[in-house]
Formats: structure tokens, C-alpha cells, sequence
């Protein structure tokens, strides 16, 4: 604080019914000197609290990196509707309302929008301001690929941020790994700092503050690495904020992006094929930002009505998502060529975007004339989630399975 402003600071505190107290001064001395009760009980240098500090350099080894898929090996379900259930009631996809239910996530009213989206949006107290908040991590993808994995965590926050309109600002990390005193645990460590920095230059998006959490492991086995990351962003106007619930029928679907079909380290593969195997998807940063920056200008001039962020479980379980927060179900359209249906839905390349419009033919001009692809993939309307004509999964029962599976899981014996 500036000499003098401690009582404004005070009534700013006090105002949030917070308690604030000066506890000490600045000096030019540089020693850090601690009083109790007036005596002195400290009084050491700085220099080696800081600048002086123990650099330690651990032995590592560059982890080993899994070979891209071969998909051949995997054929396509013989029923979307049973493999889109199973999905949604997966532990990963399944709702966490069991959790967040306990708490009063709507304190002083300041919370926008239910959780379940992209990003929770807090309105900023006598502004039209809001804040834009996120945290994400893929384990799978950091244990198959750290570098990947690192850069693949702050792009999705960035991409959760960017789908509910605001502007990425910055990032917080807390970096969860197993003993760093094994090389391969700290190849692990070493590989993501190296993807997260990546990504944070490429997005312009800082990490402000973090922590680590290392030695986690049981009888000498590591948990999966995990370099998670909260993200904050700014809505300089609150009423556009964006939602990942559909809001009528017969709104045009189209995703952001383009689709490879990548389903190594892929929920799906996972889930239903019973393996995690392959490389996690490629992260193409400077698509991250085209993308994004294209979708949030289409929020922020009231061009779509629904958007959310692909990842986990590819464009068929984000569309799912969508319906399953509106109760309007989709039919979806996979392309005739080029991929493997179920590459083309379940598949969970980097960078994309599912939106919905009520006037597809002024997204799909801007999309070209801003160089992002952009392609028609379906229609909102009825009770289910269908794809190509095939079996449906009806929105009522996709929507029970979802809920059901943290509640029978805390409940079991």
C-alpha cells in the first residue's frame, strides 16, 4: 500500500466483510526482521530467501512417448446410441452436480450461469463486467506425451475461457506429479513446464501464481501427472456471455475447426475399446488462436446462440452436452468421405468449437473470409441425439445415466 492509503484498503476489506491488518513495512536494509510483542525474534538476510535460494537440478530422462494410432484396428460401433450412453455415464463425462450442490456456488447472487459450462462467469459488483473462471487438466494426455499434455491444459482453458465470450487474462497451475527423485517422474515434470510455456507465449496468456504437489504415490506407484490449470478471463460486458445450453430447434450446427479424427489417448478408445493406447492429439497453438479469437467475436456480436469447447469424448459427446443442458435433442450428420464415422465424432483433436446459429450462411462467409474452417454438421430438434439415421439415444435417458453415476458411486458400500 502507499503510505497513507491503509484506512482506504481497510474499508474496501471491510466492506466484504473482511478482516485487514498492517503488519509491517518496506525497507532498504535487506534483512527481513520479525517483532512480537516488541522484541525482536528474527532478524535474517534476504539474499538467501530469494535470489540465494537452492537451484536444484535433478537427473531426468526424456519420457517415452507413444506411437500415433492405427484406427484400422478399431471398427466402427454398430450402435451410436449405446456408445454415446456409455460415454455419458463414464466417470470423466459423468455430472458433478453430487458435488456442487453442497456449497452455495450463487454467493451473493454474483454467479451467472449454473455450473456445467465451459467456464463459471461472475459478474463484477457494480459493473457490467464479468469474470470469466476455468480449470482443466488431461492426465491421460500428459502421461502419453508431457510436452503435449502440458500445452494441451492451457490451451483448453484458454478455449473454455474463449467460449463463453471473454478474453483470456491468465493462468494459475498447481503441479501435481509422483516422486521427483525418479527420473522419469521428473522427465514428466520437465516436459509439461516446457508444453505449458509453450502455449502460455503463444496465447499471450501469463501464468501469475502456482504451486507444486510432488511425492504423491502409493507403495511406489505415481499418480497420472497432472499439471492442472486455472484460468481467469475478462467479459466487458456481461449480458453476451455465451452458454453451452441449445436453445431452440432447428438451429444449425456447426463446428469450429478442423477434424482429423484422432483418437489416440481418446476418451472413446478408453471407454469402449477397454485400452488407452496411441499419442494424444497434435496442438496446433496458432489454430488455438484464430479459433478462438474468431468464436469470440461471433459471441460478442450476437451471432450464435449455443457454444461450447470440444475435447474429451470428440464433437458427438459435446453436442450431447449441449442437448442434454437444454432437453432439446440433434441430429448429426457425419461427411461421406475422407474419415471413419466414428473418427470423425469421437475423435478429440485440439482447437475446436461446436456453436449453433440461427443464420448458417453469414457464419460460414465470415468463417472464410477469417480462414477458419467451419463446417454444417447437424440441426437441433427433437427428443434424441441421432446420427446419420441410425439407433438414437433418447435426451432423457443419456441425461439420467449422466447424473446417476457420482451419486451410486459415493452411495456404494
Amino acid at each position: 500500500l502507499k503510505p497513507g492509503k491503509e484506512d482506504v484498503a481497510k474499508a474496501i476489506f471491510e466492506k466484504y466483510d473482511l478482516d485487514a491488518e498492517v503488519i509491517g513495512v518496506t525497507t532498504d536494509t535487506g534483512r527481513m526482521v520479525l517483532k512480537q510483542f516488541g522484541e525482536v525474534v528474527c532478524d535474517i538476510p534476504v539474499p538467501p530467501l530469494a535470489e540465494d535460494a537452492p537451484n536444484y537440478d535433478r537427473p531426468w530422462v526424456e519420457p517415452k512417448v507413444r506411437a500415433p494410432l492405427d484406427i484400422s484396428k478399431y471398427p466402427e460401433p454398430k450402435n451410436y446410441g449405446e456408445v454415446l450412453l456409455k460415454l455419458m455415464s463414464s466417470p470423466d463425462m459423468a455430472s458433478k452436480r453430487w458435488i456442487w450442490e453442497q456449497y452455495d456456488y450463487m454467493v451473493m447472487a454474483d454467479t451467472q450461469g449454473r455450473p456445467g459450462g465451459d467456464a463459471a462467469v461472475v459478474r463484477v459488483h457494480g459493473t457490467g463486467k464479468a469474470l470469466a473462471i476455468s480449470t482443466d487438466c488431461t492426465p491421460r494426455y500428459c502421461k502419453a506425451d508431457p510436452v503435449r499434455g502440458g500445452m494441451q491444459a492451457v490451451a483448453e482453458v484458454w478455449r473454455n475461457i474463449t467460449a463463453v465470450g471473454a478474453k483470456p487474462l491468465a493462468i494459475t497451475d498447481c503441479m501435481n506429479f509422483g516422486n521427483p527423485e525418479r527420473p522419469e517422474i521428473m522427465g514428466q515434470f520437465v516436459g509439461a513446464i516446457a508444453g505449458m510455456r509453450e502455449a502460455c507465449a503463444a496465447l499471450d496468456f501469463p501464468v501469475v501464481s502456482g504451486n507444486v504437489s510432488l511425492y504423491n504415490e502409493t507403495n511406489g506407484s505415481a499418480i497420472l501427472p497432472t499439471p492442472a490449470i486455472g484460468g481467469v478471463g475478462l467479459l466487458a460486458d456481461s449480458s453476451t456471455a455465451a452458454t453451452i445450453a441449445f436453445k431452440a430447434e432447428s438451429e444449425v450446427i456447426i463446428a469450429i475447426g478442423e477434424t482429423r479424427g484422432h483418437l489416440g489417448q481418446s476418451l472413446y478408445l478408453r471407454e469402449i475399446e477397454g485400452i488407452e493406447d496411441g499419442a494424444p492429439p497434435p496442438v496446433d497453438l496458432e489454430a488455438e488462436r484464430l479459433n478462438g479469437n474468431f468464436v469470440r467475436g461471433l459471441i460478442e456480436a450476437g451471432q450464435v446462440t449455443a457454444c461450447h469447447d470440444c475435447s474429451d469424448g470428440g464433437l458427438i459427446v459435446t453436442i450431447c452436452e449441449m442437448a442434454l443442458a437444454s432437453g432439446i435433442g440433434a441430429t448429426i450428420q457425419t461427411p461421406s468421405a475422407a474419415l471413419p464415422p466414428h473418427a470423425f465424432l469421437f475423435g478429440e483433436d485440439q482447437a475446436r468449437y461446436v456453436v449453433t446459429t440461427r443464420d448458417a450462411d453469414a457464419l460460414m462467409a465470415a468463417a472464410m473470409r477469417a480462414g477458419v474452417v467451419a463446417k454444417h454438421i447437424g440441426t437441433t430438434g427433437g427428443s434424441a441425439i441421432t446420427v446419420d439415421g441410425g439407433p438414437s439415444a433418447e435426451v432423457t435417458a443419456l441425461l439420467a445415466a449422466n447424473e446417476a453415476w457420482l451419486p451410486d458411486y459415493m452411495a456404494a458400500p
